[in-house]
């Protein structure tokens, strides 16, 4: 096999994949040590867009939190275990899962919310103003959020 000597060299460290992934174990371990109430960032979503939406379908909490069907269904089974959301056959379908914040879960996500503002100063502290708009506008690009 031979290499084609006008391709750049692969360095995995100039990848954006890689440096993604870099950048989201600093905002995964400055959550873990931020949070220290027994819960995943992939909980902690789930719990704030149920605060701010109030009940939802099941699939329709995993499209609105960027989770596949797998995922969601095993983060809020563990939530429901927890004791932070409940769970009912929606009125409309009875195929769908109606998910809601317990008070527990509220009063749960009513408390971790400060910490998630400040987890995120802290993620993004090595950023001037700037570059935290330039940042957060670009990778809303890269997810077609914008």
């Amino acid at each position: 096999m031979s290499v084609d000597r006008d391709t750049p060299a692969y360095v995995l460290e100039d990848q954006v994949g890689f440096i993604l992934r870099q950048a989201n174990q600093r905002h995964r371990a400055i959550f873990s040590e931020g949070v220290d109430q027994g819960i995943l960032p992939a909980q902690f979503v789930a719990l704030a867009k149920l605060h701010a939406n109030g009940p939802m379908s099941q699939n329709h909490l995993g499209r609105a939190t960027a989770m596949d069907a797998a995922t969601i269904k095993g983060v809020v089974d563990r939530l429901q275990e927890q004791r932070n959301v409940t769970t009912r056959r929606h009125p409309d379908d009875a195929r769908r899962l109606l998910v809601e914040l317990t008070t527990r879960g509220r009063l749960h996500v009513e408390r971790l919310i400060p910490l998630a503002h400040a987890i995120t100063e802290q993620t993004l502290d090595p950023l001037d103003p700037k570059e935290r708009t330039t940042l957060l506008h670009l990778l809303e690009k890269i997810t077609s959020r914008s």
